[in-house]
């Protein structure tokens, strides 16, 4: 009797064991689903979970999950980005079935997730692609960090979410009136927190290279409005990065763009009056474009490199409304 008993504590233990795994699993969904109230399709509905939700595991009844959800809020400016803050949207508690997600224990987890990510993704550059794909594409490819963070794809999946954001919250920006604002600090930039996470989480990868290349962006002017101060500025700043990110994947277009600056400031000077540093400008183009196309001879940007050393040679404007 002793025996049975201790066989049927042990089996206790175990079933005890087995219901704290699962509790203790993130997961999400690689498709809509519908939440339910009890597992049971004709019992209320809750609301809709998106793709990359994050779940929290409570128990599990046959094919039937019970789950913690994170729901979007439905008219926020940006339901997209997921950093699962509070501000974000309402945790609720219900139902789904099994099928569809992606769990840390399952098998190339990180794998479903960043493909699943990146067909969403391409959905949303089609023309008639789904709506909110590209939302869906940020949340799962930040589910990849998030639940894999030793994965060797969460880097990119960080940066790809944080790139996506980047983009939409660039539309946003543009579309204001002060997008034309001459100085940076009078318009709103684009939110800086993903591109730094990536940054602050894998140093001294491409990915935070790429995530510092972007940044540049919140520094530079709306509209140069004529003025040298701006492209002076900003051909130092791209010169910076290349020297800090000589290896960078973005290291030939920040040359590239330095390049483009000094020329611009060829005739903006000569509009100024300041016919030496006119001058200046043009050799400093020269040696970027130059510099360019020794250093990165297989990017397109090379190529651009080429062209552009090709008109400032020529003595061809690159900048105005001037005409030979």
């Amino acid at each position: 009797m002793k025996f049975i008993t201790k066989i049927l504590f042990f089996a206790i233990l175990a079933e005890m064991g087995t219901t704290l795994l699962w509790a203790a699993e993130r997961g999400t969904l690689v498709r809509e689903a519908i939440i339910y109230l009890s597992p049971d399709t004709n019992s209320n509905k809750l609301g809709e979970v998106e793709r990359g939700r994050e779940l929290i595991l409570l128990e599990k009844s046959r094919n039937w999950l019970h789950v913690e959800a994170m729901m979007g809020l439905a008219h926020s400016p940006d339901p997209a980005f997921v950093l699962e803050d509070e501000d974000e949207g309402k945790t609720i508690s219900g139902w789904v079935l099994e099928s569809g997600v992606v769990w840390s224990s399952t098998p190339n987890g990180d794998r479903i997730l960043f493909g699943a990510a990146a067909d969403s993704e391409d959905e949303a550059g089609r023309r008639r692609g789904r709506r909110g794909a590209a939302q869906d594409a940020l949340r799962l490819y930040r589910r990849v960090y998030d639940i894999f963070p030793n994965s060797a794809v969460a880097a990119e999946g960080l940066y790809r979410a944080a790139d996506i954001k980047w983009q939409i919250d660039r539309a946003d920006v543009q579309s204001r009136p002060s997008a034309r604002e001459k100085e940076a600090y009078l318009r709103q930039g684009m939110d800086e927190e993903g591109m730094k996470l990536v940054m602050k989480k894998f140093p001294d990868t491409k990915w935070a290279q790429l995530a510092a290349f972007h940044l540049i962006e919140n520094k530079l002017c709306g509209d140069w409005q004529g003025s040298s101060k701006c492209p002076d500025k900003e051909a130092d700043i791209y010169e910076k990065y290349v020297k800090e990110h000589s290896e960078s994947p973005a290291a030939a277009e920040a040359l590239y763009r330095a390049a483009w600056r000094r020329a611009a400031l060829i005739e903006i000077y000569k509009s100024e009056e300041q016919m030496k540093k006119s001058e200046q400008s043009k050799n400093q183009a020269i040696s970027l474009a130059q510099r360019l196309i020794s250093q990165y001879p297989q990017s397109d940007w090379s190529s651009r490199g080429q062209t552009l050393l090709f008109l400032v040679q020529q003595g061809v404007p690159t900048y105005g409304n001037a005409l030979q």
